[in-house]
């Protein structure tokens, strides 16, 4: 299900669900933003905001402009502006985002890479892949105490 709103602009204002109850098996690709309360096993790819609702989960890389999860990922994440770990967040895998935020009570397990969006897409776009060739602002590995549910 998509929602369109009219707009002057070369942006998607695009909203797309995958509800409760549905699951996906795929690689999912949208220029607007998607909701995820359902279940996705591939890579997800937005233009615009990633949000996986507290019941919604995704195995499988993502790579959007911002995101907020409130459900489970297990994979890879590369967030161009911001990420939004809520409270009732599960997070295993490596994460790349130029602005993190962890709520407490969040799961996060895996490696955190702070980046500029400038250095995310200089790097992206030479392939580059060794870590003393991406310049990084800060980079931390963090695992949470949290009990996953």
């Amino acid at each position: 299900m998509a929602l369109k709103t009219k707009s002057f602009d070369s942006q998607s204002n695009e909203l797309n669900f995958i509800g409760g109850g549905t699951s996906v098996e795929g690689n999912i690709e949208t220029k607007g933003s998607l909701r995820i309360d359902g279940k996705v096993k591939g890579t997800v790819k937005s233009g615009d905001t990633l949000t996986v609702g507290s019941n919604g989960e995704i195995i499988g890389e993502v790579f959007v402009k911002n995101a907020i999860i409130g459900g489970r990922i297990e994979g890879n994440v590369v967030v161009e502006e911001k990420l939004i770990l809520e409270s009732t967040s599960y997070l295993n895998g490596n994460l790349r985002s130029n602005k993190l935020i962890i709520d407490e009570g969040a799961y996060f397990s895996g490696e955190s890479e702070m980046a500029s969006k400038y250095n995310m897409e200089k790097n992206s776009s030479k392939g580059k892949e060794s870590r003393e060739e991406k310049p990084t602002l800060s980079e931390a590995s963090v695992t949470s105490e949290a009990i996953p549910k």
